[in-house]
């Protein structure tokens, strides 16, 4: 999706609820699948928001990739060994608890769920 498209698609649900990449929902995802990667996006824009999250066992540390995860019009998607699913919660207080935004991430509940499968140090 070009620029000016994705700017008029913000601007129209402006005043909407945010969806925001569910990092707890992905690390359970990848325990269950153990993938060789996975990567996480938005819909329609993975272009300028998506970027791999988890390469060969083990998280890709925030400097080596970008991503950009949260939306009120494109829904945040994760991609495990190319097959890509939406994973996302509503950006409210009762299903946001941990008050994620379009710039965390791994956070610590996320790596935690990892680690106890011996997925990350």
């Amino acid at each position: 999706m070009d620029t000016l498209s994705a700017a008029a698609r913000g601007m129209a649900a402006q005043g909407q609820t945010h969806r925001v990449f569910d990092w707890d929902e992905a690390a359970r995802r990848i325990v269950a699948s153990n993938p060789r990667e996975a990567g996480a996006g938005l819909s329609e824009d993975w272009e300028y928001t998506g970027g791999t999250i988890y390469r060969d066992g083990a998280p890709v540390p925030a400097d080596y990739t970008y991503v950009y995860l949260s939306s009120n019009w494109a829904a945040p998607q994760l991609q495990i060994d190319g097959d890509i699913e939406e994973c996302w919660i509503w950006d409210k207080p009762e299903s946001n608890p941990h008050k994620w935004d379009a710039h965390t991430y791994w956070p610590d509940s996320a790596l935690a769920i990892l680690r106890e499968a011996g997925l990350a140090k």
